[in-house]
């Protein structure tokens, strides 16, 4: 991915920028992430693993990837337009593989179907650069406040 910049891409970024100060959780985990391309309804960002995001069998924690779900499944949302992504009602995560420390993993986020009142999102975690094996992937529900 080269230097491209879409109108999304800038929005996606700005929205991140200001939200990402009033999240101490996603200042926590997910401070490193990169958002390197969007397009209407799909972002794609990288976030190397740290010592932060592993469980103690020094693999990726559950958690974290729960974290990742509802995080890029919001800049998904964000990436149709919106300046406020509502609020989670539904997450499912299903865990395929894992990742360790040091790992680079590029996560995908896809806005389905953005509604009046509801938004349904698909998100994928890969490894980066590895031909993309999946770490885990699933299905974010947000209802958009008005």
């Amino acid at each position: 991915m080269g230097t491209e910049t879409t109108l999304e891409l800038d929005h996606v970024r700005k929205y991140w920028a200001n939200k990402k100060p009033h999240s101490p959780i996603y200042n926590f985990l997910l401070d490193d992430i990169t958002i390197i391309s969007a397009t209407k309804g799909r972002i794609i960002a990288h976030l190397k693993l740290l010592p932060v995001h592993v469980n103690y069998k020094k693999t990726l924690h559950g958690a974290v990837s729960s974290c990742i779900m509802d995080w890029a499944g919001g800049m998904a949302i964000a990436s149709e337009g919106l300046d406020d992504t509502g609020v989670s009602t539904d997450i499912h995560t299903t865990f395929v593989s894992t990742a360790t420390e040091g790992d680079v993993l590029e996560i995908e986020g896809k806005a389905s179907k953005v509604g009046a009142s509801l938004a349904f999102t698909t998100v994928e975690i890969r490894h980066a650069g590895d031909g993309g094996n999946m770490v885990a992937y699933g299905t974010h529900t947000k209802y958009l406040k008005k």
